[in-house]
């Protein structure tokens, strides 16, 4: 594909953003930005939420993973289904309940005023690390394909990309999200669908054909219950991804935004069970496109595998042009929604949890919201430069170990705060949220020598999360019952 060929393609998806983002910011206020004045139907979330957890990354790595772990990943896939099921049931109800804006409000409630604001920034160091790399492989991306080309610098690609994000997201916030995602679920499926059609076509298969090609390529393989050791164990991985979904759309600001957009709490549930199967099927149909990517790269010399596979597949010149471009819009719908979703939820959790709204003017939260978007979008772009100097993958990697590890802390305050009807010590919850982390990669990084040969997978964050339950419950005292306050205070 020419640059030019690239840029039209950007262009015009970026177009049809900026006329969705106008219109859904029209006349909107800071209720809109936060929460979509909770009057959004319940079917249009849940069509945007299939895509809303699928980001540049996984467009690119899902596919490049069956060389490896087979069809391994819908063990994770069925463990997301039960994560949204105790979402639904438990968790949905409850923000609703208590009318929360953000949801680490809960924690405040249940806690403290420590426990709140460290649930919140723990989210704001996990979202901006995660988003920004995320936004860093995307421009990678864009500079080996458009801009180095043309001659322009990495700064110029970052400044352009941020500016657009910014743009999109500033007026109207949630609401323009969730129209997004809309867009950006119908061309990532739209893209694995045809770019499968044409894969096969170039392969010689009819549907039949493709279907037994794909069962018979020893990268099918869906279970794994042979080694507990191994981190593909079928224990580890659904287990994993049921704590991983709850931890990582449950109780993050982000993937919550969008569910509590809903009219009422019965909408949000069915939006959440529906997109999680339709989810589920999306993965499936990622992994078969894998398949097909690693049968066709062998038969043409094409000696690319993992996250680069795709890429070097639909950009080969070996396909239709269609291949191509329809890669490019599905890995850019992919990469800019999740990057302006974590945005807006940055925003949303910095200007409500702490910086604070309650007291202040309509007028003046929007001021400072306004001032608070600009500033999330200046340090995306900055870690985005600091992930290019240090050109390591190697820091990449730990980047994303780092935001799973943030998670762990929130996921156990949480769960003692609903399990439990005791009260910890406000005080010495920061104090547990940074040492249980730390013993975490403790034994990680020794466990192959003291558990005899284990390897930690997914259920690390389990762990991380028992750990921080352990220590609240070490600093608590009995009490009497917590009853969720009707109404709350509106964050």
């Amino acid at each position: 594909m020419t640059p030019s060929t690239i840029i039209i393609t950007i262009a015009a998806y970026f177009a049809i953003v900026l006329l969705i983002s106008w219109f859904t910011g029209m006349k909107s206020d800071n209720a809109g930005f936060f929460s979509g004045n909770r009057r959004q139907s319940w079917y249009v979330v849940a069509f945007a939420m299939i895509g809303s957890a699928m980001s540049g990354v996984t467009f690119v790595s899902v596919p490049g993973m069956v060389g490896v772990s087979g069809f391994g990943y819908m063990q994770m896939a069925l463990g997301f289904i039960a994560g949204q099921l105790v979402i639904a049931f438990i968790l949905i109800p409850l923000f609703y309940r208590m009318n929360l804006v953000s949801i680490y409000g809960y924690l405040e409630e249940r806690l403290g005023v420590s426990s709140y604001r460290t649930g919140a920034w723990f989210f704001f160091i996990s979202k901006m690390l995660g988003a920004s790399v995320r936004l860093y492989l995307v421009c990678i991306s864009l500079q080996l394909m458009v801009f180095g080309p043309l001659g322009m610098p990495f700064w110029l690609n970052v400044l352009i990309t941020v500016l657009i994000l910014l743009l999109y997201t500033f007026r109207g916030g949630v609401k323009a999200v969730i129209w997004i995602d809309f867009l950006k679920t119908f061309c990532m499926i739209v893209s694995i669908i045809l770019c499968t059609v044409f894969i096969s076509k170039a392969l010689g298969y009819s549907f039949k054909e493709m279907a037994g090609a794909v069962s018979s390529s020893g990268m099918s393989r869906l279970f794994y219950f042979d080694d507990p050791d191994h981190p593909q164990f079928f224990l580890k991985q659904f287990f994993g991804g049921m704590f991983t979904l709850i931890a990582m759309t449950g109780l993050d600001q982000d993937m919550m935004q969008r569910s509590l957009a809903c009219r009422n709490f019965r909408d949000s549930q069915k939006n959440i069970i529906v997109s999680s199967l339709l989810q589920t099927a999306v993965i499936f149909l990622f992994l078969v496109l894998g398949v097909l990517l690693y049968l066709f790269a062998g038969e043409s010399g094409i000696e690319a595998s993992g996250d680069t596979l795709f890429p070097a597949v639909a950009t080969s010149g070996l396909l239709p042009a269609a291949v191509g471009i329809l890669f490019v819009i599905g890995l850019v719908s992919c990469s800019f929604a999740a990057g302006g979703s974590a945005l807006t939820a940055l925003t949303t959790s910095f200007t409500v949890d702490i910086l604070g709204t309650t007291g202040r003017t309509e007028e003046k939260v929007k001021s400072i919201r306004e001032r608070v978007h600009l500033a999330m979008a200046i340090c995306m772009g900055l870690t985005i430069l600091v992930f290019n100097y240090i050109n390591n993958t190697s820091a990449i990697d730990a980047v994303y170990k780092l935001a799973s590890y943030t998670y762990g802390p929130i996921l156990g305050m949480f769960a003692f705060g609903i399990l439990t009807k005791r009260r910890t010590t406000d005080k010495a919850v920061p104090v547990i949220s940074i040492v249980s982390p730390l013993i975490c990669l403790v034994l990680q990084l020794n466990s192959e020598r003291w558990f005899g040969g284990y390897k930690f997978s997914y259920e690390l964050l389990i762990l991380n999360a028992l750990i921080t339950f352990t220590g609240l419950m070490a600093f608590s005292r009995k009490a009497g019952s917590f009853i969720a306050r009707q109404g709350g205070r509106n964050r």
